[in-house]
């Protein structure tokens, strides 16, 4: 008998169901695909609010250098890189082109303590002297800034006109006479292009990585909570 009762229950149950209209269902899909995606932009946000806390208040970046030496820093949010700019005389405008930090090498030697030491970071730069009208060519100088030393990699003349579209680039720096290099070296620390320079652009650049980290994590943020 109780058997016959649980059967009759569940029939009537079915029943019940089958005469539910769909659009209950569907409601009912939809209610609970939006308390996930609630769920998931809230914990989103959540994270993003915490990592932009840490960043800005425990390790906050410094307000950015405007200038170094002799040079002008000029420098766009949401770039990655940055100019620098100054005269040399009379006659030369120096301009630095500055990319943020595009690779690494291995340490020189062990860290003192036994532990690993931080690989050296890298940053292109470009280097262009120009006399301006009075000459047909300006120099430019592809160089490797490493946190303690600048290292010259190529130097060339580019055409102020019509530049070349394959031009020749000379040989490499390190292929050049010893006494060559010296001398070109010693024509771009007259110039402020040295040792000193390339330490202030990995200052710099790990600062600036700070501050592009965070306005990164807010532009997301405010796309997300919208």
């Amino acid at each position: 008998m109780a058997r016959l009762l649980s059967l009759a229950r569940r029939s009537l149950f079915l029943k019940s169901l089958s005469r539910t209209p769909p659009s209950i269902f569907s409601s009912s899909r939809s209610y609970i695909s939006e308390m996930r995606r609630s769920a998931f932009k809230e914990n989103l946000l959540r994270i993003l609010r915490t990592e932009i806390t840490y960043e800005s208040e425990y390790r906050p970046p410094l307000p950015p250098a405007t200038s170094f030496d002799s040079f002008l820093v000029e420098d766009n949010m949401g770039e990655q890189w940055i100019r620098l700019r100054r005269k040399y005389g009379d006659a030369e405008d120096i301009k630095i082109d500055a990319i943020m930090f595009d690779g690494a090498s291995p340490p020189r030697q062990a860290a003192a303590d036994g532990g690993e030491e931080e690989p050296r970071l890298h940053i292109s730069l470009i280097v262009e002297v120009s006399k301006g009208e009075a000459s047909d060519f300006v120099l430019q100088f592809v160089c490797s800034a490493w946190s303690d030393s600048l290292d010259v990699e190529k130097v060339f003349p580019v055409s102020r006109g019509s530049p070349a579209i394959r031009p020749f680039m000379g040989p490499n720096f390190k292929e050049l006479d010893d006494e060559l290099q010296d001398a070109i070296r010693s024509y771009l620390e007259e110039r402020g292009v040295n040792d000193d320079l390339a330490e202030f652009l990995h200052e710099y650049m790990a600062n600036k990585d700070k501050l592009e980290f965070i306005r990164w994590m807010r532009n997301v943020e405010s796309y997300v909570k919208k």
